[in-house]
């Protein structure tokens, strides 16, 4: 019997969304289970010098919070999400994680359960629970309870611009302000709330322009991320529905309609962007397991 389980990259905040809008894509995290009745844990990867291979990997460690006493696995990983570049890539390894234990602890945990172990682990639900549920989700964590919502997102094509460094979440955190005035939090939370509006009308010229109006993180991080603003003002120029910055950073991402990508990539090469350019879907399934 083969076990596989694929989770989903995410990309979160989508803007005003700050800890709270998520958007499952189509890179992948794949978890392959090699053999059982194993005496230790051993993942099998390639993905960097720094990702440990035994019960230290994220994947272990959320598996055994969950199941202590798990029986060892030898699991091969492959993943095309970058590291801490803005795409989830540990979100996904704490949703395969549970999966894993939720599978091999017959734990029969629900999408919903998982949503909130996976919140709990987390921190906040902005990568998790897409990376679960797949599609756009807006949730948020009250009283220790998770409360989500999955809602179709637009159908539009997704240009994830991903540059060749990355960016520590606790330093693009480190950059935001302790307080903010309460008529600037007043019209920050109105934005969110319109552009979640938008998204479920499917008016992506509203959307658009209400993504590049966020005043929670963006005016504070574009200085860690000198590109952010560039791609946004050359989207402008050909036409694209929006740019924002994906999680904490430092990839992008822009809406746009298919038959402009080619002419956005041109003009944003000349302009000295060269590092990676990665044509995205919405993933709209979510994490899955494939038993055969």
């Amino acid at each position: 019997m083969s076990v596989k389980i694929i989770v989903p990259a995410t990309s979160a905040n989508i803007g005003p969304g700050f800890d709270s809008l998520g958007l499952a894509v189509t890179s992948y995290l794949t978890v392959t289970v090699v053999e059982e009745n194993v005496d230790a844990w051993y993942v099998d990867h390639n993905l960097g010098e720094k990702i440990p291979h035994d019960e230290e990997n994220l994947i272990v460690k959320t598996a055994l919070e969950l199941v202590p006493d798990l029986q060892p696995l030898t699991v091969k990983v492959e993943s095309d999400i970058p590291l801490t570049r803005g795409l989830g890539s540990s979100s996904s390894a704490i949703v395969a994680g549970l999966m894993l234990a939720n599978h091999f602890g017959n734990l029969n945990l629900s999408k919903q359960e998982l949503v909130q172990r996976a919140t709990e682990i987390e921190g906040h639900p902005d990568n998790v629970a897409p990376a679960i549920l797949g599609d756009f989700v807006v949730a948020t964590y009250l009283d220790g309870e998770i409360m989500y919502e999955k809602i179709s997102f637009p159908d539009v094509s997704l240009l994830a611009y991903i540059p060749d460094y990355w960016l520590a979440t606790k330093k693009s955190r480190g950059v935001l302000p302790a307080n903010l005035d309460f008529k600037d939090a007043v019209r920050a939370n109105a934005i969110g709330n319109a552009l979640v509006a938008k998204i479920v009308s499917g008016n992506k010229k509203d959307m658009g322009k209400l993504m590049e109006a966020d005043l929670l993180h963006e005016p504070y991080r574009d200085k860690l991320v000198p590109h952010f603003l560039k791609l946004r003002y050359l989207g402008h120029e050909v036409g694209a529905f929006a740019t924002y910055l994906s999680g904490a950073g430092p990839t992008t991402m822009t809406l746009i309609e298919k038959d402009k990508i080619d002419e956005f990539i041109k003009v944003a090469q000349e302009s000295g962007l060269n590092d990676e350019y990665r044509l995205l879907e919405v993933d709209r399934n979510g994490a899955r397991i494939e038993v055969e």
